[in-house]
């Protein structure tokens, strides 16, 4: 018997039916169609599916759809604001934070809240701070650089 959830995704209301053994992942995927959000462990060690939920990065493929009634969720789709990419995307962009691209979604959206929990942080809490997102092309480097340079447009513009 499926449970019809009322969310917030990416700032719109949602009605969505489901059954309750959805994990949220798949609700963002298949019946929203928001496919920035990657599955690639489901087993919540790689991050591909890290999301915001009522402004706290998860890991979407670790949790029930029905544990998010009424939350708010924000994708990587919800990230950029009136065609503007966030901060975080355009720093990824500028500085090649990416390769396949695969993890690079949940890369940002861990990397924002990062930043959001930890503004003033080290190189070496950065790399802490993605302990639980995985890149396979080990691109790590150039990632970091990227969260360090939105870092300093944020600190310059605060």
């Amino acid at each position: 018997m499926n449970v019809t959830l009322s969310l917030t995704v990416n700032g719109r209301a949602v009605t969505a039916s489901v059954d309750p053994r959805t994990l949220l992942v798949q609700l963002i995927r298949e019946q929203l169609q928001l496919t920035g959000t990657h599955v690639g462990c489901d087993t919540a060690q790689c991050g591909a599916c890290t999301i915001h939920l009522n402004g706290r990065a998860v890991k979407a493929c670790s949790m029930l759809a029905v544990q998010a009634q009424g939350a708010t969720i924000t994708t990587i789709e919800g990230l950029a604001k009136d065609g503007q990419l966030h901060p975080m995307q355009e720093a990824f962009r500028e500085c090649h934070g990416l390769q396949c691209g695969f993890c690079t979604p949940g890369m940002v959206m861990a990397a924002v809240q990062l930043l959001a929990d930890n503004p003033g942080a080290t190189e070496a809490q950065i790399r802490e701070g993605l302990d639980g997102n995985l890149c396979r092309c080990t691109g790590y480097h150039n990632i970091v650089k990227a969260i360090q340079h939105c870092q300093a447009g944020a600190s310059a513009t605060a």
